[in-house]
């Protein structure tokens, strides 16, 4: 798979990267070990050069999974992503944002543990918190990274003025964004900012919960702690338009380029100005095998044309991922 720069760092990166939260277990119904990390591997095996990670996916068990993943020799084969800022309870039925400087000096040296590392490659701040001064984390960031610890500042969840005030402070490196072809606030201010001030991205959320596969029907049930159970789009009418949208998708694609709308989604995004890296969540080692499916071909502007009719015809009540937000305390 072809390398990127990654922003204005000395880091390389794939357009395609493998995102942890699954493999964690929390909201995603458990995690099988072994699994995961033959997961891990086969990413790595294709091509995959950025695993993005998280303390909160399975409090620390995802990281956990790709630190042992990776401690046979892989390390530095991928730049590795982690991320800071979120804090939860014994009982990890409470999660809520903590971007303070003491919840980063703990957290880092938590993740690095997990992670069986010396350093993070990209270390990211999962999401704002209004309770901390911006200042004081961006003063803990700068201290890791003037330590080595980290490598590169990143942010995820930032809006252009919170980026704006981070780097008051601090370099900025990085933005992770929501980002699919159902949800793509982002283009209006995030991205366009992203480009201009050469920040890299990581986009997630690249399938949309699953949605993009072409595999998810009326009848599908979501069962446990999936998150799916409270996420809008698989709700009543709303979860029948999005159904219809991948249908027609899928036949565009399939008509078009002889590919399905899994590669279609992938192959948007990676085809998008100012995505670096799209996340791709697998936790099976085959849910990595259409992975050469993007390779070979684009979008042109005709078809980015079609698939914007296709969604506004199919679509007419769409909502965000604002669902996954955290409290902030």
């Amino acid at each position: 798979m072809e390398k990127r720069a990654f922003g204005n760092t000395d880091i390389q990166v794939t357009p395609v990267g493998l995102g942890t939260w699954a493999i964690g277990g929390w909201m995603w119904g458990g995690t099988d070990e072994a699994q995961s990390i033959d997961t891990i591997h086969r990413a790595i095996d294709k091509g995959i050069g950025l695993v993005d990670t998280a303390p909160v996916y399975g409090f620390g068990r995802s990281e956990e999974i790709v630190g042992k993943a990776l401690a046979d020799g892989r390390r530095d084969q991928v730049a590795l992503a982690t991320k800071v800022a979120l804090n939860w309870n014994d009982d990890h039925d409470k999660v809520w944002r903590d971007a303070s400087a003491s919840r980063i000096e703990q957290e880092v040296d938590d993740s690095l543990r997990r992670l069986q590392t010396d350093r993070i490659d990209i270390y990211q701040v999962h999401w704002p918190d209004p309770e901390t001064p911006m200042e004081e984390t961006a003063r803990a960031l700068e201290k890791l990274y003037r330590a080595g610890k980290i490598r590169a500042i990143g942010v995820s969840n930032f809006t252009p003025a919170q980026m704006d005030e981070l780097q008051k402070t601090v370099p900025l490196h990085s933005l992770q964004p929501p980002y699919n072809l159902f949800e793509r606030d982002i283009e209006q201010e995030v991205l366009p900012y992203c480009r201009e001030n050469g920040i890299a991205t990581i986009t997630y959320g690249a399938l949309c919960r699953g949605l993009l596969t072409g595999k998810m029907r009326e009848d599908t049930q979501f069962t446990g702690d999936d998150l799916r159970k409270n996420d809008p789009k698989f709700q009543g009418e709303r979860y029948r338009q999005y159904l219809n949208a991948v249908a027609e998708l899928d036949r565009f694609a399939r008509e078009r380029y002889q590919k399905n709308v899994l590669a279609l989604a992938l192959r948007w995004l990676v085809d998008q100005p100012g995505v670096t890296t799209a996340l791709w969540g697998a936790r099976r080692p085959e849910q990595l095998d259409p992975v050469g499916e993007i390779d070979g071909w684009s979008l042109d502007k005709e078809a980015m044309t079609a698939i914007d009719e296709i969604l506004a015809r199919c679509i007419d009540d769409p909502v965000g991922p604002e669902f996954m937000a955290p409290p902030s305390r």
